[in-house]
Order: C-alpha cells, then sequence, then structure tokens
C-alpha cells in the first residue's frame, strides 16, 4: 500500500512536471516568434499565446485569481490596445523597411544565450528544503487582496492606474493623423 501511494504521488509530480515543461516550451517559443516575425499583427498574436501560457504557470502555482486577471488585463485590454495602435498606425505597409539580417541573427543569438543560461541555472539549481511558513491568511481571497491592495500599496496602485491612463493618451496622440494644409 505504500509503495502504491509513493507511486501514485510520483506520477502526479511528473504530471505537473510535464505541465510545466510544455508551458514552458510555449512560452518560450511564442515570445522568441513574438520578436522575430516581421509582421505586427502575427507579432500581437504570438504575444497573446505568451501571455495565456504564463497564466497556465500562475494556475501551477494555485494562484487562480492572479491567472484569471492575466488574462483579463494582458490578453485583454492591454493587447487590444495593442492592435488598435498596430491598425491606426498602418504598421503593416509593404513599402516599409523591414529588419536587417543582421539584427534578426542578433535576436537569434541573444535568444540562444540566454536560454543556455537559464538552462545552466535550472541544471545547476537545488531544491530548498526547510519548513514552510505559514501566516495564516489566505492571499487567494478576493476581499483579502484588495484589502492589502487598496490600504498598503494605495499609492503605487494609483499610479500604474496613471500610468496606464497616460499610455493610453500618448497611443490615442500618436495615432492621431496630422490634417494636411496647415
Amino acid at each position: 500500500m505504500l509503495h502504491w501511494l509513493i507511486l501514485k504521488s510520483y506520477i502526479n509530480m511528473s504530471t505537473v512536471l510535464i505541465i510545466f515543461y510544455i508551458l514552458s516550451a510555449i512560452t518560450l517559443s511564442t515570445a522568441f516568434l513574438t520578436i522575430y516575425t516581421r509582421r505586427p499583427i502575427h507579432s500581437a498574436i504570438y504575444l497573446v499565446l505568451c501571455f495565456f501560457s504564463i497564466a497556465g504557470h500562475y494556475l501551477l502555482f494555485n494562484a487562480q485569481f492572479l491567472a484569471i486577471v492575466h488574462v483579463i488585463v494582458y490578453s485583454g485590454a492591454i493587447m487590444i490596445l495593442f492592435l488598435f495602435t498596430i491598425m491606426l498606425m498602418n504598421l503593416n505597409n509593404e513599402d516599409e523597411v523591414h529588419k536587417p539580417r543582421i539584427t534578426r541573427l542578433g535576436a537569434i543569438i541573444i535568444f540562444v544565450l540566454v536560454s543556455i543560461i537559464m538552462i545552466s541555472v535550472f541544471i545547476n539549481s537545488k531544491t530548498i528544503m526547510g519548513d514552510y511558513d505559514n501566516s495564516g491568511v489566505d492571499y487567494q481571497s478576493i476581499k483579502v487582496l484588495g484589502k492589502v491592495l487598496l490600504n498598503e500599496y494605495m499609492v503605487p496602485f494609483e499610479f500604474a492606474s496613471i500610468l496606464l491612463l497616460v499610455a493610453m493618451m500618448g497611443t490615442v496622440l500618436l495615432s492621431k493623423k496630422e490634417k494636411s494644409g496647415k
């Protein structure tokens, strides 16, 4: 009976590990394709896929609220803002000069170097063996999270909202075409 429980926990752990590896591969590949793709719309779509895979990582950490907020805010609102900016600026012109091959080669080299460094860090890292400190506060609760955000972190929360408002206003101003003849 004990062997069955150990085997069952090993199978469950390996399932989570396999899901982690699949999500990591999706995250890294879509992040690379976001940078490497020539068309801005395709780049935005790959970025949305990258955001969804990151939300999958949050679900693996048992942070369901953070995953849902990540999908709503980043994959929803921010990407809509990016797509409107791309459409309004008409960045997909055929007469537009594309990046030279040397910058694409540089992006590939940097991607490979960062991947090698991250793989070596993961291979050489050791697991932390110790007791888990439990404060008794459930930070998955929206009520507790709201109290923490709007009491202790009120000023940074408001600064972030002002920053997003200024970014949205800047996007509108950049996408506005100048009238000819003046």
